[in-house]
């Protein structure tokens, strides 16, 4: 009987290549989060779904660019986003998939071969973390990269524009940053727009609807010290809120914090979609 290889644990993937770490998820070798994995490299939220609700989410992308930058689309039935990664394959290159049917979150897998259609569109939408990397190059400390835990996201009172069936609360992602680096971190991620860009909200968090930091709607609480403030940007999860209001008989996502790599620099597209 052959047994499956152990899981790698995060600390020994800061140095990874993409095409090693693609390796990884085949093998069903990795399932935890991407933060601070392929440095320098594109890190995207990842929706699939059928043909026929993917104009309505495109548009519904453009209309909340600040929650959902779009950076590619695929064609229908095609397993990449354009000839510029050759490689990659989103039935496997994503290290856990949550499954939603009709509106319902009914499953987690480490690769979608058994659900995937020919007739599923991919969007590929910014995710926060692929700002990390200028942040921790300008000396700003990243509690979740610290402590190897998945960045805090809260689900807020703030409401994403409507478009068709797609609506709902937007999600933020979370980071206690030092009260003397606010400023500085604000003007770093701005310069991202493709990754959320700046903060949509900067200190008390009931003031958009989050009650309690130490209970995140996902990923993992993290410790704020007495000199820092809590730094929210928008977070592509809002997509997964808006999907079970649209109800798509079957959906793809990647798991919150668990992102899609890309192969091109995180700082390449600015918010420009490809087909």
């Amino acid at each position: 009987m052959i047994q499956q290889a152990a899981e790698v644990a995060h600390s020994e993937l800061r140095q990874i290549s993409l095409s090693a770490f693609r390796d990884l998820l085949r093998g069903n070798r990795y399932t935890g989060h991407t933060a601070g994995i392929c440095a320098g490299l594109l890190q995207t939220n990842l929706v699939i779904l059928p043909k026929e609700y993917s104009a309505d989410f495109e548009a519904f992308c453009l209309k909340n660019p600040k929650p959902c930058p779009l950076i590619a689309q695929s064609a229908s039935g095609e397993v990449k986003f354009s000839d510029a990664d050759d490689e990659l394959d989103l039935r496997y290159d994503v290290p856990l998939y949550h499954v939603h049917e009709n509106g319902k979150h009914t499953g987690i897998t480490s690769d979608i071969r058994d659900f995937w259609r020919e007739d599923f569109v991919a969007f590929a939408i910014g995710c926060s973390f692929s700002f990390e990397r200028a942040l921790i190059e300008a000396g700003i400390t990243l509690r979740h990269i610290e402590q190897d835990k998945t960045v805090p996201m809260f689900r807020t009172s703030l409401q994403t524009t409507r478009v068709g069936q797609f609506y709902g609360p937007v999600v933020v992602s979370m980071r206690p940053i030092a009260k003397d680096q606010v400023e500085r971190v604000v003007s770093i991620s701005g310069a991202f727009p493709h990754a959320h860009g700046a903060p949509l909200h900067v200190g008390d968090p009931a003031e958009i609807g989050i009650k309690d930091l130490a209970q995140p709607d996902w990923g993992d609480a993290v410790d704020i010290l007495e000199n820092e403030v809590p730094v929210f940007w928008g977070c592509g999860v809002t997509t997964q809120l808006a999907l079970a209001n649209a109800k798509p008989n079957l959906a793809i996502t990647h798991a919150p914090g668990a992102m899609l790599i890309l192969n091109a620099h995180d700082d390449a597209r600015e918010n420009n979609k490809t087909n």
